[in-house]
Formats: C-alpha cells, sequence, structure tokens
C-alpha cells in the first residue's frame, strides 16, 4: 500500500465522517427548531434549517469550538414567511430567535 492511497483513504473517511456528523447535528437542529415553534405557537416551515454560518469561538470555559449559524423559515398566519435564526457553539444550542411577526 502507497502513501498515495492511504492519504486517499483517509480523504475518504474523514469525509464520510464529517457528512455523518453534519447530519447530526443537522437533525438535532431541526428537531430544537420545530418545539420552539410549538412553544411559540408559530409553525416551522419546509421542515428544514439552513448552515449560513461557521466559525471558531471559545465558549464559557474557554474551550475552542465550533460555531455554528442556522436559519429557518417560519408563519404565524399561513400567508407570510417569517425568517428564524439558531446559534450552536460546540453541542449546545445558544440561542433561538424569531423575527418578528403578525400573531393570527
Amino acid at each position: 500500500m502507497t502513501l498515495g492511497t492511504l492519504f486517499w483513504i483517509f480523504l475518504l473517511g474523514f469525509a464520510a465522517w464529517y457528512w455523518w456528523r453534519a447530519k447530526a447535528i443537522k437533525d438535532f437542529v431541526v428537531s430544537a427548531a420545530h418545539q420552539h415553534c410549538q412553544r411559540m405557537d408559530v409553525m416551522l416551515l419546509d421542515d428544514a434549517v439552513y448552515l449560513r454560518g461557521l466559525w471558531f469561538k471559545r465558549d464559557q470555559d474557554g474551550h475552542l469550538r465550533v460555531w455554528r449559524r442556522f436559519l429557518f423559515d417560519f408563519t404565524a398566519t399561513g400567508e407570510e414567511r417569517y425568517l428564524g435564526r439558531i446559534i450552536m457553539l460546540g453541542r449546545r444550542i445558544e440561542h433561538i430567535e424569531l423575527e418578528p411577526h403578525r400573531f393570527n
């Protein structure tokens, strides 16, 4: 086995691990968005969240973590779409925010 072959095996393994981990995080965030929308008496649209930011930040203990910003659409009236945001730091949801919106 050559060094080039080992490199490609490692690269494919890393890509598979990253895809699996990213999917698990996205599923967790979709569930959190759905629960938050239920509590706020609005409806999550498309059952989807979209990763719109990725960075590294330190948590309260000073450890370097991956910071992620997800966006999602919701509605309160069934006619208009509004934007929601979820901020994650590491494996924890730090903040969930809904744009100002109309109530029924």
